[in-house]
């Protein structure tokens, strides 16, 4: 509790993410495990969560030729053996945190436009269902994330105004917001994703596991009661 009764200022979790990354989706479903166990405590944390946009390859077309292990071994320079293993061990994690990868179906694209929506969806308080929306299909359901077409219909599925999305697409509305979080994720030193910063100041780096969140948040959420109870004593 805050002062006089009130309510502690919630704990900000921002977010930076690429839909096409899978350890951010693996890293998204932790956190959301983790923020499941915390809500039981009786002195629960609350937390606003934002995502920001982070492309893990901005110089890839729209419609690539190839399937994963093709872009991999290109963009990387590894062999294919080497990419095959390294999916098969991503998808063991995939599935561990209850996630069904199928990168034998998954197409490979640009994803600016996905980010552009997100930002459309989160001024319609819409941004987390769209977000998982972007990743459920691009990772468990091997449907294109970089066309428009493709993109308007996903928007529709979790309530937004196809049209006004379509609009927002088609003129770039919101690629400046795009571009404001890759500034800032650059401003940070953030070089890979996901990478969460925690009330502005705590980054944690990677997929981590719930209890990771779910320590950090009860140690920061008891942090802020006990200054707010000493502040309210002076």
């Amino acid at each position: 509790m805050g002062l006089d009764g009130g309510v502690s200022q919630p704990i900000s979790i921002d977010i930076w993410s690429d839909i096409a990354c899978p350890w951010c989706y693996i890293g998204k479903r932790n956190l959301e495990k983790g923020l499941e166990a915390v809500s039981a405590d009786d002195d629960a944390p609350e937390v606003n969560v934002t995502f920001h946009s982070f492309e893990l390859s901005p110089d890839t077309p729209v419609d690539f030729d190839g399937d994963e292990i093709d872009f991999l071994a290109g963009h990387k320079g590894m062999p294919r053996d080497q990419v095959e293993q390294m999916l098969s061990n991503v998808t063991g994690v995939a599935k561990g945190a209850g996630l069904e990868y199928r990168f034998d179906l998954l197409q490979h694209t640009n994803t600016v436009k996905a980010h552009e929506l997100l930002h459309f969806a989160k001024a319609a308080g819409r941004q987390h269902e769209m977000e998982e929306r972007l990743m459920s299909a691009y990772f468990t359901e091997g449907k294109h994330v970089g066309r428009i077409d493709d993109l308007v219909a996903l928007a529709a599925e979790v309530g937004l105004d196809a049209d006004a999305a379509r609009e927002a697409l088609e003129s770039a509305r919101h690629l400046p917001d795009v571009r404001q979080d890759q500034d800032q994720a650059r401003a940070y030193g953030i070089q890979g994703v996901p990478f969460f910063v925690i009330d502005g100041q705590y980054g944690i780096s990677g997929a981590q596991p719930p209890a990771a969140f779910e320590n950090v948040l009860r140690d920061l959420w008891s942090k802020r009661g006990q200054s707010e109870d000493q502040a309210a004593a002076v």
